[in-house]
């Protein structure tokens, strides 16, 4: 049986990464995207590795990703550079009619992952966005959403840098629902390995940008413009354990 791709990281405890390829290990530990990684060889995007490691005392998350950024140097003798480059991007406008964004649901929500609450006290739920499976399509939802931090999510999402000019600064509860296709360029097989190609009834949902149009009232226009990229000057398989 395949091990699950993905990189984890377990509050005060522990970074655990299972089939992860190099390129993946770079966007977490550099908080980067896939489309801002640029260079280096084509294994560091299929070659899958498993990491197991834990700090010398309990760290947040900002600290497991620095730890990760000294095992790639260590380990896979990685070394990078930031560029700044003009890039093909999306701008986040608001539509002509105005937007239609829920207010909040009320209570406290958490921005960022944290560790486990100290007994006795209350974990606020995410703010989101989060993305789950609808059917045969995607939901995004959230229940405090701010809107550079639904550029970020749509940025992974379609592969490409999502430029906020809404002009909106408030936040807002979110649900979108739109279909499974080759928009969301950024999500590898989001369909699942169960299934190939474009799902039979997926045009009874709407792509995301004709979703975001009709639900939200926000429109991803095409565009370039300058994106932070990180460089691989040089990356190695590391020697085995």
């Amino acid at each position: 049986m395949a091990v699950p791709m993905g990189v984890g990281y377990r509050p005060g405890g522990r970074l655990v990464a299972g089939n992860a390829p190099v390129v993946m290990l770079i966007e977490r530990a550099y908080s980067v995207q896939g489309f801002q990684v640029v260079g280096g060889p084509a294994w560091i995007h299929t070659d899958g590795y498993d990491i197991e490691a834990k700090p010398e005392s309990a760290t947040d998350q900002k600290g497991m990703w620095l730890m990760l950024r000294t095992l790639l140097a260590d380990r896979f003798r990685l070394a990078t550079h930031t560029e700044t480059r003009n890039l093909p991007v999306y701008d986040l406008e608001a539509m002509k009619g105005g937007l239609r964004l829920p207010a909040p649901e009320g209570g406290d929500c958490s921005e960022t992952l944290t560790g486990p609450p100290e007994r006795g006290r209350h974990l606020a739920p995410p703010c989101g966005p989060g993305l789950v499976r609808s059917g045969t399509g995607l939901a995004m939802d959230g229940i405090s959403v701010s809107m550079p931090a639904l550029a970020r999510m749509l940025s992974t999402m379609l592969g490409r840098e999502v430029i906020d000019k809404s002009g909106f600064t408030g936040r807002f509860s979110l649900h979108l629902e739109f279909a499974i296709d080759d928009t969301l360029a950024g999500l590898p097989n989001p369909a699942g390995p169960e299934t190939s190609g474009q799902p039979a009834d997926a045009a009874a949902k709407p792509s995301i940008r004709t979703a975001m149009q009709e639900q939200l009232g926000l429109r991803l226009r095409p565009s370039t413009g300058p994106v932070q990229v990180l460089v691989i000057d040089r990356v190695e398989r590391p020697a085995e354990n």
